[in-house]
């Protein structure tokens, strides 16, 4: 049903970067959530009323609250989906975390309350109801949360979108919550077992889980994640597939919500090319970024000295002595400057995270090794993080 009005009502519905087809997606995902869930309550609730079930009726207004989430997904992504203002240059994508991150709260309640109602019928057991009425309202509950989950699941990969996976969460727990109750039901029925308590226990801690990892998928990208790796790799292949460009460091990226990314690098060309082509071959790499990948970049040209031995020495010292202190030091961005009484080497080092020593301490011990091979060097070291 989601791909037939997806192809019906969103113009460029494979273009998953566009926010505007981000939240086009968001919104048509939100009303159905909110239709189906709709649709469970009132056939819950007016079979609760004919069956005078309180369990019905009770399950019919936690449909009614599942709304919430959806329509938490409509609103996350028509805040998301607005075009930057004043305020907000960079645009209002990481409201979609956050209203992922409200969603992922609603699933922690809901576990939480679970495991509440579970633990209290695990010290005062009793028959779960049970008829044919109850029983095919209960199967279809589950059809359609099961449909919602695999909607939810297969767009929020597909839009790599926190608050779809987290409303897929949402209802793979109402799913595996009716289950429960449906297992102990037949149970009970066919069985002296009262098991309704104990498997509303292991369902409310899965969905706990659930919870707290639909919350840490959210919250990480606000805090600020590496980022994903295959990008990284397109964003070198693009600048360095330009023969101008010699090397790039220094590469940034910044995430201000989904299909809105600025990068910021360093591009190292030579010294002695012609600075105005190679500022037009840079102005045409922003271009091309911004076109393939869809992201804004800003390239600082870095000059450095191609083919001077002096320069290359110095280089190959420096190497030298990070590969003695630790192989997984490395190094960019030298150059060499001749003053009146001294040469200067200035470079960048990039040390792991988990790295032993303090930048202080790396930077000293650098400073020894050098002065004790060429006292008249000067190191000017900036340390790194890759």
């Amino acid at each position: 049903m989601v791909t037939l009005l997806s192809r019906w009502f969103i113009k460029d519905r494979e273009n998953t970067k566009s926010p505007a087809v981000r939240q086009a997606y968001g919104v048509l995902c939100g009303g159905l959530g909110i239709a189906l869930n709709l649709l469970l309550f009132g056939i819950k609730f007016i079979s609760g009323l004919i069956s005078s079930s309180i369990a019905i009726t009770a399950d019919a207004f936690n449909n009614l609250s599942d709304a919430a989430s959806s329509v938490i997904t409509l609103i996350g992504f028509k805040i998301a989906g607005q075009k930057p203002d004043q305020d907000h240059p960079f645009g209002h994508g990481r409201f979609e975390y956050i209203s992922g991150f409200l969603v992922s709260v609603i699933i922690l309640l809901m576990g939480l309350e679970l495991l509440k109602s579970s633990f209290t019928k695990i010290l005062h057991p009793e028959e779960p109801a049970f008829s044919p009425v109850i029983l095919a309202l209960l199967v279809v509950s589950i059809l359609i949360k099961g449909y919602m989950y695999l909607y939810n699941k297969s767009l929020g990969k597909k839009l790599d979108s926190a608050v779809m996976k987290a409303t897929a969460t949402d209802s793979l727990s109402d799913m595996l919550a009716t289950g429960a109750v449906l297992f102990s039901a037949l149970l009970s029925r066919f069985t002296s077992l009262h098991a309704d308590g104990w498997c509303g226990m292991l369902v409310g801690l899965f969905i706990c889980y659930a919870g707290f990892s639909a919350a840490k998928d959210t919250v990480t990208p606000l805090l600020g994640q590496a980022p994903d790796p295959d990008f990284v790799q397109q964003v070198k292949s693009i600048v360095t597939s330009h023969e101008e460009i010699l090397g790039l460091h220094d590469l940034i990226v910044h995430n201000y919500g989904p299909g809105r990314i600025l990068i910021s690098l360093h591009a190292e060309v030579s010294a002695a090319g012609n600075i105005v082509t190679l500022h037009d071959v840079i102005d045409h790499i922003e271009h091309e970024l911004r076109d393939t990948l869809n992201c804004q970049a800003v390239i600082h040209m870095d000059p450095i000295r191609v083919g001077d031995e002096e320069t290359e020495g110095g280089k190959k010292l420096i190497q030298d002595i990070l590969k003695e202190i630790d192989p997984a030091l490395t190094m960019h961005d030298f150059h060499m400057a001749a003053r009146t009484e001294r040469t200067d080497l200035i470079f960048d080092v990039v040390t792991p995270y988990d790295f032993q020593l303090s930048d202080e301490t790396l930077a000293a011990l650098i400073d020894q090794k050098v002065k004790a091979l060429h006292p008249d060097y000067h190191i000017i070291i900036d340390i790194d993080k890759p």
